[in-house]
């Protein structure tokens, strides 16, 4: 989702919620967004082109990443099934000060976790909580918690994090605020007639500036990242509504039903009517 994601997490009393993520998963290319909770990323094969804030990195099968609250990701699959998880950080708290002075600093982002974890032990742990969240056996909440707090314990002791935010200019700073506003932009109006000329007025940009600014920290064109938030949109609606796939076209942003069609089979590999079958 391009967007601030504001959603419920799992249930008031586990608020955990674990994404199995495949071709046919109307996510499986990860648009851009942020949230103030934290995500867990693990590649279970193939590959993961990671971006944080525009920063990129691929991950490889058995490799994870931590994303921290507010960071603005999104991620491009080749050939690759990864697992997310996202969750309320302050639902961790247990009342010690001890523990949750670190966890408090994290909530507070005077503290910020390293985003791409090696220790052998912190992966253990990370690898844990997916799997127990996976297996949803009896007992399954006291496990998670208990790896949860297992896996802050060795973030803590092996020094996984920074107490400060880390080192960007004013100017990345604000660069970042642009592609925020114009993310939230292209959430609130992607079902209408969005032009270049009004992404990049969002932004005070002119539109070759930003066309250049869009790519540098998305690594695609703001045409095509549109395009792939409007399909990403219609093909959750085509899995979970009953509606005609030329009102599905139509409420997403396409005036044309075959456009949409050869878009959407551009973007998944098979025809709207094809996935709808799934």
């Amino acid at each position: 989702m391009i967007y601030n994601e504001l959603l419920q997490r799992g249930t008031d009393d586990f608020p955990f919620e674990l994404y199995h993520v495949t071709a046919l998963h109307p996510r499986y290319e990860m648009s851009l967004h942020w949230h103030t909770e934290l995500e867990l990323v693990r590649v279970l094969s193939g590959e993961l082109t990671l971006s944080l804030d525009g920063r990129t990195n691929t991950l490889r099968a058995g490799e994870a990443a931590i994303i921290n609250s507010e960071t603005v990701h999104g991620a491009t699959p080749n050939d690759c099934v990864y697992e997310c998880i996202v969750f309320n950080l302050a639902f961790l708290k247990t009342g010690n000060r001890s523990c949750d002075g670190f966890l408090d600093n994290l909530l507070s982002r005077n503290t910020v976790l390293l985003e791409y974890p090696t220790d052998d032990k912190i992966l253990t742990y990370l690898n844990g909580i997916f799997d127990e969240l996976n297996a949803q056996k009896t007992g399954n909440a006291f496990k998670v918690l208990g790896l949860f707090h297992n896996l802050w314990g060795e973030i803590e002791r092996n020094g996984a994090y920074e107490t400060h935010l880390p080192t960007h200019s004013l100017h990345d700073e604000k660069r970042v605020v642009k592609l925020k506003s114009v993310l939230k932009y292209i959430r609130d109006n992607f079902a209408t007639d969005i032009t270049l000329d009004d992404m990049a007025a969002i932004a005070g940009f002119s539109c070759k500036y930003f066309c250049q600014f869009f790519k540098t920290m998305t690594g695609t064109t703001p045409v095509n990242y549109l395009m792939a938030y409007r399909i990403e949109r219609a093909a959750r609606k085509l899995l979970s509504t009953d509606l005609s796939i030329t009102q599905i076209a139509y409420d997403c942003g396409f005036n044309d039903l075959s456009y949409f069609i050869k878009t959407f089979k551009s973007f998944k590999g098979i025809s709207p009517k094809e996935y709808r079958k799934l």
